[in-house]
């Protein structure tokens, strides 16, 4: 079903002055205007564009995205204010309203807001609210153990950072467990650490192959650049491990368990130290394998003189 506020893949009708016409089927015709053409597209093909009103209040396709769609959340800034609200910059050619009966505080011009867009239930156009609480959590939280999810870091809190989790659900990262400067706006990968049972959502940004391949690395850095030895190890103190490689006991832990599985590294009582590539193990041979260099033919003398005495 073709949606207003939405991507959509729509059927080229004809092409004119003004550029190409759209099948909308039940909204019509919609027309992408011409400088949104690289070049004449072929009728009955389709093209990737996105729907919204002008400032006619007319229904036009355009090739450009907007920083959010209909159904997210976005950190726009205030571009103008009258007496119905304020308007913040998405992106496109028309800015979004904001209506003042939508603002969680009074919205000035220049600042940025978190803000989630909509489609108004009245009179259909697209529109904004700062009050952000009342479009979150509307469904049960169904996340896994180290899922990636998209999030926008809003307030902050006496255990960490609030965040909006996939522009559905609120979700917490502790203080304890972050090892980077945070901004309210600010767009980041995170993963899910588990929901509990009051539905309420963990993160932590940290998770994946790529943050564990990344956090090895951080550690075999620093042993190169220490002569090959790091005063730290699984039991040593959160603050020492953070204040040393910016990450958490836990994933400090998980890294030095690959890194020794790998043989990379060994642990001893006083510390992690860097294995010399000579002291690595070396893969086991098989029953099968043969050393290399070994001939195990009979030699040709041998097996002729045998012929000779008649035991072949």
């Amino acid at each position: 079903m073709i949606q207003i506020g939405k991507n959509n893949a729509l059927v080229v009708l004809e092409v004119g002055d003004y550029g190409a016409y759209l099948d909308g089927e039940h909204l019509g015709k919609i027309l992408l205007p011409r400088k949104y053409l690289s070049q004449p597209p072929s009728i009955g093909s389709k093209m990737d564009v996105f729907l919204y009103h002008n400032a006619q209040a007319e229904v036009v396709a355009t090739t450009i995205q907007p920083k959010a769609q209909v159904g997210e959340f976005a950190y726009l800034e205030v571009t103008a204010k009258n007496q119905h609200g304020a308007f913040v910059d998405w992106g496109l050619d028309k800015d979004v309203l904001v209506p003042l009966t939508e603002q969680h505080v009074k919205m000035d011009i220049g600042h940025r807001y978190i803000v989630y867009i909509y489609i108004d239930s009245i009179d259909g156009r697209i529109v904004a609210s700062s009050k952000i609480d009342k479009f979150l959590d509307q469904i049960p939280a169904v996340y896994k153990p180290q899922q990636a999810v998209d999030l926008i870091i809003a307030n902050t809190t006496d255990l960490g950072f609030k965040a909006i989790v996939n522009h559905s659900h609120w979700g917490v990262l502790y203080r304890n467990e972050v090892f980077q400067r945070l901004s309210f706006g600010q767009y980041k990968k995170g993963y899910i650490k588990g929901v509990r049972e009051d539905g309420k959502v963990d993160l932590s940004l940290q998770g994946g192959q790529k943050t564990r391949d990344k956090y090895a690395k951080i550690i075999l850095n620093y042993l190169k650049s220490e002569n090959g030895f790091a005063p730290v190890h699984d039991k040593s103190d959160p603050e020492l491990i953070s204040r040393l490689f910016g990450m958490s006991k836990k994933a400090f832990k998980s890294s030095i368990g690959g890194l020794f599985k790998e043989g990379t590294i060994r642990i001893e009582n006083e510390g992690i130290y860097l294995q010399p590539i000579s002291q690595k193990p070396m893969p086991k041979k098989t029953n099968h394998q043969k050393p290399a260099g070994q001939n195990t033919s009979r030699p040709k003398a041998e097996h002729l003189k045998k012929h000779k005495q008649g035991k072949i």
